[in-house]
This record gives C-alpha cells, structure tokens and sequence, in this order.
C-alpha cells in the first residue's frame, strides 16, 4: 500500500531551527520526525512512501540515498511550484502512479494512531475518504468536524469547517492529519493546480456523503511549533507512547558530570560543560552550553556560552548567546 507524506512547507512556525533544515527532518528522540512517520505507516502495512517535496528536497534524498527507509520503498515527488495541499497529494499520486487505496500523513504530526485500523475502518465504511480525528480542548485552531456516529468512533462526516472562530464549533473533533483515500479523491483535485484539502476537497466530499472520520484518543501532538515539538521530544522520555522511545543523552553526547540535566534530551555530538543547569529542554545535535550556562524551556541548536541564561527560547543553528547575557521568551536566528 501507498502513502503520500506532505513535506514540503516552509517550517516557518519552527524557525530558526529550519532555517538550514526542512522540518520533517528535525529530529525527536534523537531520530528524524520524518523516519518515525515512515515507521509507524510501515507498521500500518505501508510499503511505499511517496514524499510530497517542495522545499529543500536535497537532504531528505541524502538522508536516504538508496531510496528506502527501512523495508519501505520511497518516491520523490518533487514540486515545480507550491501546489498546497490538495495539488501535493495529487501531484505525487500522479508520480508515483498510485491506482488504488492509499494513505496520507501530515509530516510534523506525532502519534500513536494504528493506521491498520484506520484502513479497516475506512474499507468497512466503503468511503472515498476517511480522516483521523482527535478531540482537543480548543478545536478553533485547526479543520473542525461534526459527523453522525454509525459505530463507535466511526460515522460520515456532516460538516466540515476549517478554523472556525472560537466558540462556533461543531465539535471538538478534528482534523488529525493522517488520512485514507479511494484514487476517485484524486478526481476532485485538478491536476498543476494549488489546492487547500482541507477548505475545497474536503467540502465537496462532505456535499457527496462519501467521507467519514475515525475518532481514536491516541497520543497525538501538531509537532510543527515550539512548545509541541519539544514536547513531543521530551514525552519519549516517559512510558506514555505506545511504540516510540528514547535515552535521554545520545551515546556521543559529552556531558560534564558537573552538569545538572534534567528531564532534557541532549543531542548527538552535543555537549554541555561544568555547573551547567539544564531543564525542561532539548539540546539538539552539535548544539554547545557553556560552563555554568542554565537552560530552562528552550530548544538549542547553537551556541549557549559560559554562565549565559536561556529562558523559554529557541537558538538557531548559528546562534549564539554571549558569555553571560540573559536570553527570555526570545529566539536567536540562525545566521544569513
């Protein structure tokens, strides 16, 4: 079975970290977002994976030069131009020649969803399309549904609405970014044309009767900001996910045993000096905390020299906070 994994945005909710890398290619437990996806569709009965490129497709290419991950098979669809999210799906559909029931995935969501049961369910329901929802304690932000339930956590969708203003929504359900589709979906999508899924598809199948969601209370998590993504690191630290965990300290991360890290997750080839305070955080791959440094609440990349402070903020990869300085709810952008 196929699976089309839409990778191609800008990342822009996660800068400066995607400043020199695509945002699927960040890595969570010490693994890239990217390859835990593809995993967790393998485990599903995925064997192909269609990667739905536009931005920076040369170091998801590099990163798997013989073309599989794993024991599955990728294709690159690469973009001519931003197609959003409808024209990705079928544009790499049509690469890769997809002819029959296929599964698409957001790039930056986490979860413990059973794509199997996903399909099952769908297939039960012979619908042309059928979306993964999850309900959430403020639906405004992302699609919002409202469907009639014809067996538990299973029925046809009635409405769609995509972002609705707080306070009118249908549900609490949403739109979880993993999806199952008939290749007749693909019809409701004019080829080289940019095209939003979710405010100009999704609709349409919704006026057909022809979509139907599958509600779970999975783990799940939007990866692509801040506070989630180093959430979604930090949540590998704990028995709460079904298949995925992690060590803390990556095997040739250097950490001073003078060091104090707690509840952080310290990258490959990072390291961290004497009398450092380190909590709550991510310390990513190559990133450096200088002696005495306290990191609290932050994502680093760069550099954090000596008895510097960083306080809920983000360092890119060729940021740095000055020996000493006090860095609050700010970030440091990645040098041009």
């Amino acid at each position: 079975m196929h699976a089309v994994v839409l990778v191609g945005g800008f990342g822009t909710r996660l800068r400066p970290l995607t400043e020199h890398i695509p945002k699927p290619m960040l890595p969570v437990g010490h693994v890239p977002m990217i390859e835990r996806l593809i995993q967790r569709l393998e485990r599903g009965g995925v064997t192909c994976v269609v990667l739905a490129l536009g931005f920076k497709p040369e170091p998801f290419v590099d990163a798997f030069p013989d073309g599989r991950c794993g024991d599955v098979e990728l294709v690159y669809a690469v973009e001519p131009e931003p197609l959003d999210t409808g024209g990705a799906i079928r544009f790499a559909a049509d690469e890769a020649g997809i002819d029959s029931t296929f599964v698409v995935a957001n790039g930056d969501v986490i979860t413990d969803l059973d794509v199997a049961a996903l399909v099952t369910a769908h297939r039960d329901a012979a619908a042309a399309a059928t979306i993964h929802l999850i309900g959430v304690d403020d639906p405004s932000a992302y699609g919002v549904v409202d469907f009639h339930e014809t067996a538990p956590g299973v029925g046809r969708i009635e409405q769609f609405v995509e972002k609705p203003a707080p306070g009118t929504e249908p549900s609490n359900l949403i739109n979880a970014g993993t999806y199952v589709f008939e290749p007749s979906v693909l019809g409701h999508i004019p080829s080289g044309e940019r095209v939003s899924i979710e405010r100009s598809t999704f609709p349409l199948l919704v006026e057909a009767g022809s979509i139907y969601g599958f509600a779970t209370d999975d783990y799940w998590i939007d990866a692509g900001v801040p506070d989630l993504y180093r959430a979604a690191n930090l949540d590998l630290l704990g028995d709460g996910r079904t298949h995925d965990a992690c060590e803390a300290i990556a095997a040739d991360a250097t950490v001073d045993p003078g060091a104090t890290v707690t509840n952080t997750i310290v990258g490959s080839g990072a390291m961290i000096e004497a009398g450092t305070t380190v909590v709550d955080s991510v310390i990513l791959p190559g990133a450096f905390v200088g002696a005495r440094a306290q990191v609290e609440s932050s994502l680093v990349m760069g550099r954090v020299e000596a008895d510097a402070t960083v306080i809920e903020s983000i360092i890119g990869a060729d940021g740095v906070v000055p020996a000493g300085d006090h860095l609050a709810f700010d970030s440091v952008p990645a040098a041009e």
